[in-house]
């Protein structure tokens, strides 16, 4: 992976010397050198790159100045190069992800682009994911399962068919997603999923559980008027008494609950 630098520095030498330790590195693209933090400011605004390597003092306009004229949410990934220490704690609390001070090495240097590439490539399979996700999901605003999702699980980007998946349940800020083929854990609301995976095929069955309704073998009583929800692999899931008229309407087969606990 290739990934966009822009070098902000009014050193002439010291943008030089930059430019030709990044030359070493395979993965860098040299997008503009600017001599000024103004200059930096309107290049950013039209030019999108990954990673802005910044000196911290310039005549004008200061590195953390030039951070605060870019909204946070488009910022790229930073790495402050300076010749001075003092500035080290504002630079981290301004999510650096580095700070080299001058003169540095090519091993300093490339520990910190090692840094800068996992936060750039988890940037970029985020908005891959996203992408993908808006295109296969267009079907499921409309209340229509979607032929086919695309969730983020433990670092993998994962496709399934809505049909490949059993049910569903929420576990604290996660959901748990049992497929036929083993389960997903994404860091996602169980409303979220629910409306992702659309209205056809699946039912909220409690708050914290959504299954698909061709995995329902049958509904046991259980006790004191409760029932479960026993799916075609054995699992038990409790049925909300709050949502039973609902689970009925999904299913259409007319069942009571009355003539079953009799």
């Amino acid at each position: 992976m290739r990934y966009r630098v822009l070098i902000v520095d009014d050193e002439p030498l010291a943008c030089e010397r930059l430019r030709a330790l990044l030359r070493e590195e395979p993965s860098v693209e040299i997008v503009c050198v600017c001599g000024s933090g103004t200059e930096a400011i309107t290049m950013l605004r039209k030019t999108p790159v990954d990673l802005v390597f910044l000196d911290m003092e310039m005549p004008g306009c200061s590195g953390m100045e030039v951070l605060a004229q870019l909204p946070t949410k488009d910022r790229p990934i930073v790495i402050f190069a300076t010749a001075h220490k003092r500035f080290a704690v504002d630079a981290f609390a301004a999510q650096a992800v580095d700070y080299l001070l001058k003169p540095f090495d090519q091993e300093r240097l490339s520990s910190a682009l090692r840094k800068a590439e996992v936060l750039i490539r988890a940037r970029h399979e985020g908005e891959t994911v996203d992408r993908l996700d808006s295109m296969l999901a267009a079907a499921a605003s409309h209340g229509k399962t979607p032929e086919r999702l695309v969730v983020k699980s433990e670092g993998r980007v994962v496709f399934f068919k809505p049909d490949d998946v059993i049910w569903v349940e929420a576990a604290n800020v996660y959901v748990i997603i049992h497929l036929r083929d083993g389960p997903l854990t994404l860091r996602e609301s169980l409303t979220t999923i629910e409306k992702r995976l659309g209205l056809e095929k699946f039912a909220r069955v409690s708050r914290s559980a959504l299954v698909h309704l061709d995995q329902i073998r049958e509904i046991q009583p259980v006790y004191h008027g409760d029932y479960v929800v026993v799916l075609r692999n054995g699992t038990k899931v409790p049925l909300s008494r709050s949502l039973r008229g609902h689970l009925d309407e999904c299913v259409n087969h007319g069942f009571s609950y009355e003539s079953k606990s009799g």
